[in-house]
């Protein structure tokens, strides 16, 4: 084993460019791949962890308390299928005034329990204590917030004059099973109107088998009495869905960094065993066993495969949690918190890339193995003579001048080393498409906004910290902002969080006034809101509520409900908010102010002076100038640039391994040719055409295979949804491009060993013979 290593140690040393050119091939790909795994991990494996830590119900159901009785509701719990529940709870909403825990405002989804325990949605205090007497609630931390200490006895009046409410405590249900939980007794003061059930079913990972589950267990109540339903399922695609919008793009760079990697493995190892025949024969006359020779090819290719796994693991682990920190931003579901990447995830990069890398190398090494000592040692110094000659023959009684036809012809004597090369130059134009095209797209979203030419900017009118409210009325307002220099539109924008009739789960109400053609970018289909009970969400939103465009849903605020039709479907939008017309605001909210006042300037206006003249009109305004730029455009476009650097540089790695090989083993070739008059420059010429035909070739396959994963990723994205002007971005320049990438790729790869072999003199080449 010692001989082996000593062996190895030397063909490490000797073989330094190779070496590199491995390592630093693993190193890339492990970061990418531990990125996609730590976020695929971080998507599913928190929620999961805490939502079985709680026994998370499967199934929150809502029924009419006037059309079933409590005895009805809790025979349901004994159907068949129903693993556990719990209930029934009597339900109830309660307006809660803007400013209150700091929210803003809108209505409060209050339930009554007596104990955070139970078989189902074991409600974790995380501040205070759970309510033990009437007149006190506990507060779910998703609505109000980060729970803070200061905030316990904070007081909450009830409409009506009932006895107010005082906080003493706050929890946390991934069930999200409600805003608030008072005892029994206080909510029957409420005057619920209806009940809720919790349920876990002994098959629950589909919403076929909890509709099924929940079918079994309402079947003898009566009709209508469920009025509304929410599951885990879509509690966890919320909790994830901003990581899942990062998924595919994340996850396909990953495999094509793992293929490249293997590809450009595969190659080195092939080209080591070719070029190393004489030093194969020696080896095995000196005594060493196939098996030993073997374990020397392995051993050379797993040295740098070790240590670019651990290098790209640290690298990894280095930017996975500004990754992680981008992918959950604004996330609050329970207390699936998302931390460090899962340990698995280090184990299987640092053990299973250099394991794939042998895997790789163990199909060329084996050539190794069956190769007998005598015919090693004569392969190592004959000529080679056959291979390709009939091509350079054709090509050589051609006009093409004569560095041009020796480099064309090159390629067909080693035609499995070309295929590995022309398939690592394909996936590295995959990479760059694909990169293309994404940036295209979401920078296509971004001008949307922009648009008109004109700069945007927001003029916030809702106190703040020490700022004061304004002292004008919300019509004095918008006339100052529109009569300002350079104001083209003007839109107001009110917020408050209301209730979803028969749902657990409240939404942010969104209501915008002066909605006209400059905000048609939004939409992706249907219609922006522009008249009172209309409604429009996002993709998430209406996915996860199962809603589509003519759908009604009924939203309530203090009290007061207006039924609503979808009339639109966004481009992108948070899970939790919807947009609405203000005559829907007034009709929830008579009297309520919009809290900013969306400016869209001329073009060529001064953003600078309108915002100084802006917060000139009222002391109460705070005005900022959007930069036109998105957290997910930024993201998307950085990582893709990055990713697109790193498999490139690594594509062009492949190239240059097989150039380096080519030109070592034609020494021979190239000292006759330069003895019979070849220059340098000739030499340069045949050595970059060898590998600008594979470009040629290798761009022409991967555009189309680039542009085939651009769709699968645009298509892929939860969270957005693009129209289809946003993902035909394809264009005959960029094509172009995309087609001179395949040929820039070579010859970046191809240039430095085509110089080196263009300075070797025919004293050297002879020398070495």
């Amino acid at each position: 084993m010692n001989a082996v290593w000593r062996a190895s140690r030397a063909a490490v040393k000797r073989r330094r460019v190779q070496t590199f050119v491995i390592g630093l091939v693993v190193l890339c790909s492990t970061t990418t791949v531990l990125l996609a795994l730590g976020l695929i991990a971080a998507a599913s494996g928190p929620f999961d962890q805490a939502y079985a830590a709680q026994r998370g119900a499967h199934v929150v159901a809502s029924f009419d308390t006037s059309k079933v009785s409590a005895e009805q509701l809790a025979g349901t719990g004994g159907r068949p299928g129903v693993e556990a529940a719990a209930g029934p709870f009597g339900q109830a909403a309660v307006a809660v005034p803007r400013g209150w825990l700091g929210s803003p405002g809108g209505s409060l989804t209050v339930v009554g329990r007596a104990d955070p325990g139970g078989p189902v949605d074991r409600v974790e205090i995380l501040r205070g204590r759970w309510a033990a007497a009437p007149g006190e609630i506990v507060v779910n931390w998703s609505f109000a917030g980060a729970p803070s200490p200061e905030l316990l006895g904070t007081r909450l009046a009830v409409p009506g004059g009932g006895q107010p409410l005082t906080v003493v405590g706050f929890a946390a249900s991934m069930s999200q099973s409600a805003g608030a939980w008072v005892t029994p007794e206080q909510l029957a003061a409420l005057g619920p109107a209806s009940a809720q059930m919790l349920y876990r079913f002994a098959d629950s990972a589909t919403d076929a088998q909890l509709r099924s589950g929940l079918a079994g267990a309402t079947a003898r109540l009566p009709g209508e009495a469920l009025t509304h339903t929410q599951t885990h399922l879509a509690l966890e695609q919320a909790f994830s869905a901003l990581a899942d919008a990062y998924l595919p793009f994340m996850s396909l760079f990953g495999v094509l960094g793992i293929l490249v990697s293997c590809l450009i493995v595969a190659n080195v190892v092939s080209g080591a065993v070719v070029s190393g025949y004489r030093h194969i024969g020696v080896l095995k006359a000196l005594g060493f066993t196939p098996n030993q020779v073997v374990a020397v090819y392995l051993t050379m290719v797993s040295v740098p495969a070790v240590a670019g796994g651990v290098l790209g693991t640290l690298l990894g682990n280095a930017l996975a949690g500004p990754v992680l920190k981008v992918s959950f931003s604004g996330i609050q579901t329970g207390r699936a918190a998302v931390g460090a990447v899962p340990p698995w995830v280090y184990v299987v990069c640092l053990l299973g890339m250099p394991a794939l890398v042998l895997l790789t190398a163990l199909v060329p090494a084996l050539r190794a193995h069956r190769l007998p000592a005598a015919r090693a040692i004569s392969a190592g110094t004959a000529p080679r003579t056959g291979r390709g000659l009939r091509v350079q023959r054709v090509l050589g009684s051609t006009r093409l001048p004569r560095g041009v036809s020796l480099g064309l012809g090159q390629p067909f004597s080693r035609p499995g080393r070309t295929l590995l090369t022309m398939a690592a130059i394909v996936l590295g134009v995959t990479t760059v498409t694909l990169s293309t095209g994404l940036t295209s797209t979401m920078l296509a979203l971004g001008q949307a906004a922009g648009a008109d030419g004109g700069a945007r900017v927001l003029v916030h009118a809702d106190a703040q910290g020490n700022r004061p409210a304004p002292r004008l009325g919300d019509a004095q307002i918008e006339e100052r902002l529109r009569a300002l220099p350079g104001a083209r539109h003007v839109r107001a924008r009110g917020l408050a969080e209301v209730g979803l009739s028969g749902q657990t789960q409240p939404a942010f109400a969104n209501f915008y006034r002066g909605n006209d053609s400059s905000y048609a970018y939004e939409i992706v289909e249907g219609r922006l809101p522009d008249a009172a009970g209309e409604i429009a969400a996002g993709p998430s939103f209406l996915t996860q509520r199962g809603l589509r465009i003519g759908d009604r849903v009924t939203l309530e605020l203090d009290g007061r409900q207006v039924a609503t039709t979808v009339v639109g479907r966004l481009i992108e939008g948070n899970a939790r908010s919807v947009d609405a017309s203000w005559e829907t605001f007034e009709q929830l909210a008579p009297g309520a102010r919009p809290i900013e006042y969306d400016v869209r300037l001329s073009p060529g206006a001064d953003p600078a002076a309108y915002a100084a003249a802006a917060e000139a009109a009222d002391p109460g305004l705070s005005v900022s100038v959007e930069d036109g730029g998105s957290a997910a455009t930024v993201t998307v476009v950085t990582f893709s640039v990055v990713f697109t650097v790193l498999l490139t540089l690594v594509a062009s790695l492949g190239v240059f391994n097989t150039v380096l090989l080519n030109t070592r083993e034609r020494r021979r070739d190239l000292g006759m040719l330069k003895s019979i008059g070849m220059t340098p420059r000739q030499v340069v010429v045949m050595t970059v055409t060898s590998v600008a035909g594979l470009g040629v070739a290798g761009g022409l396959l991967g555009i189309p295979l680039g542009m085939l994963a651009h769709r699968l990723v645009v298509d892929n994205v939860g969270v957005v949804e693009f129209p289809e002007s946003m993902k035909d971005v394809w264009h005959a320049p960029q094509l172009a491009a995309m087609l001179l990438a395949g040929v820039a790729i070579a010859v970046l790869g191809a240039l430095l060993p085509a110089r080196s072999a263009a300075r070797m003199t025919i004293a050297s080449v002879l020398h070495t013979e």
